[in-house]
């Protein structure tokens, strides 16, 4: 008796239950037959916003732990990727939706393939920019703040964004960098590892002239510049032997490498006046022609020829 009823329960539910939901399922818009047959039905529908909303939570699901650990304007620059993502991986449900409900795709899919393949080779220098701003921003291999060198142009970098990196120059002007530079080019990051560079200032002194002497006065002017960081100490080289001059260098550290042409504006100023308060010369190119001539020259003689 028990297991009649179970019989009849399953019976019920497989046979109203199920059956009424897969009617349901089925119901919609049915064209053709066999293999050219379409079908547009509201378990399609259902699949697809279905879907959706996976594909939506998973790119969400993926940036939260992406962007974590950024700050809040690179999870910003980050939202507008992953929303490009968002509408390729919408494209290709509805590709699959179509192809489930029986419509051809092949044209659609060999049409949309030229079309990416010219838009990829139009748009790849595009594409290069932003991936590097992706790396850019995931790894901190360059930050707001930082002192770059690109192409001979020394700049601060103020704004990062996914395809370019703005910066201002010693003159106030502004650069616009694509991100590729980046990855592709040699740039030279003053501040990469920390904000203290070293930088010099070379001066040559005429031959003859008191070396110590030369030396201690270049210390003392390290020592009492304003913006020269007493630790690690000034120091100075002997550099060279030049063909006018006795080479110098003095060397010191700075906390301001974007603004270290004053300072050495300044050290130089200094360098004149202890020089001149000193006696210490600071020489020019000269050049010595000698006449080598075995019989001398009658110039009244060649005056006179035509």
């Amino acid at each position: 008796m028990a297991q009649d009823q179970n019989e009849g329960l399953k019976e019920v539910i497989k046979e109203d239950i199920w059956g009424s939901i897969k009617e349901f399922l089925s119901w919609g818009f049915h064209y053709g037959e066999g293999d050219r047959s379409v079908h547009i039905t509201v378990g399609l529908l259902l699949l697809l916003i279905t879907a959706f909303i996976v594909t939506s939570f998973l790119l969400k699901t993926i940036r939260q732990i992406l962007t974590r650990k950024m700050e809040a304007d690179d999870k910003l620059k980050f939202i507008s990727v992953f929303k490009f993502i968002k509408y390729v991986v919408y494209v290709a449900v509805i590709l699959l939706t179509m192809s489930a409900a029986g419509i051809d795709i092949t044209i659609l899919i060999t049409a949309s393939a030229a079309l990416f393949v010219g838009l990829g080779l139009a748009l790849q220098e595009l594409f290069q920019d932003v991936i590097a701003g992706i790396f850019i921003i995931i790894d901190k291999s360059l930050q707001v703040g930082d002192i770059v060198d690109v192409n001979g142009k020394v700049g601060k970098v103020f704004e990062i964004k996914l395809r370019t990196t703005r910066a201002i120059t010693r003159d106030d002007k502004v650069i616009i960098i694509p991100n590729h530079k980046f990855i592709s080019d040699i740039i030279y990051n003053y501040t990469q590892n920390h904000k203290m560079t070293r930088e010099r200032v070379a001066v040559g002194v005429a031959y003859g002239s008191d070396v110590q002497l030369v030396t201690k006065l270049l210390e003392e002017v390290a020592h009492e510049q304003k913006g020269v960081l007493k630790n690690p100490k000034p120091f100075v080289l002997f550099e060279d032997f030049g063909d006018s001059a006795l080479l110098f260098s003095i060397n010191f550290f700075t906390n301001d490498s974007f603004g270290d042409p004053k300072v050495k504006s300044s050290i130089r100023y200094a360098i004149d006046a202890k020089f001149r308060q000193h006696n210490v010369t600071i020489p020019f190119p000269q050049r010595d022609v000698h006449f080598y001539q075995h019989e001398p020259i009658d110039i009244a003689s060649a005056a006179k020829k035509p």
